[in-house]
Formats: C-alpha cells, sequence, structure tokens
C-alpha cells in the first residue's frame, strides 16, 4: 500500500493555523489574529522570544515546554522558513497521536 504524501509548504501551515484560530475562544482567537497582523511585528517578536525564553525554563513552575511550540508558530509569521518544517512537525504529531487513538 503506497501513500501519496506532498512535502509541506508554508501554505499549508497557514491553512492549519487558520483551521486552529478558528477553534478558540473569541477573545483568545482576536489576540491571535492582531498578534498575526503584519504591523504587529515588535509584539509579535516580543511574545514569540518570552514564549520561547519560557520553553527553555520549562523546570520552573507554570513554565513549560507547551511554550516553545507556540513560540516557533509565531515566529514563523516572520521567518516564513519555519512554516514548512512545523507543518511537517505537526504532521508527525498527528501520525504518533493517531496510533494511540486507534488502538482499544
Amino acid at each position: 500500500m503506497s501513500r501519496i504524501t506532498t512535502d509541506p509548504t508554508a501554505a499549508d501551515w497557514d491553512a492549519r493555523v487558520e483551521r486552529l484560530t478558528g477553534r478558540l475562544p473569541g477573545r483568545l482567537r482576536d489576540a491571535v489574529t492582531w498578534l498575526r497582523k503584519p504591523s504587529r511585528r515588535p509584539a509579535r517578536l516580543a511574545a514569540a522570544l518570552a514564549l520561547i525564553g519560557g520553553g527553555l525554563l520549562s523546570f520552573l513552575p507554570i513554565l513549560g515546554l507547551w511554550m516553545l511550540p507556540l513560540g516557533f508558530a509565531l515566529l514563523s509569521e516572520d521567518i516564513p522558513a519555519l512554516k514548512p518544517r512545523l507543518e511537517a512537525m505537526a504532521r508527525a504529531v498527528e501520525r504518533f497521536v493517531s496510533r494511540f487513538r486507534k488502538k482499544p
């Protein structure tokens, strides 16, 4: 059985972010939409670096590894080369999770 897969693209990542943003509660969705606007670059970079820094300090209370992917997702708005890599990682996580969901 052969699977047809396509290489992840920046457009795939953007579509994923749009889908996921649409599922967020109103205020959080508005905040993400506000941060993703091109004119919000300084705020977006500050938030991305703070999230990445917090993820690196995950041994402290409240901070955690959950902050790293969010930081990189924000950073990808300004560094487009990250988008295909993030999409590839998201697909890998989906495949990993789907293996466990199929088992009874």
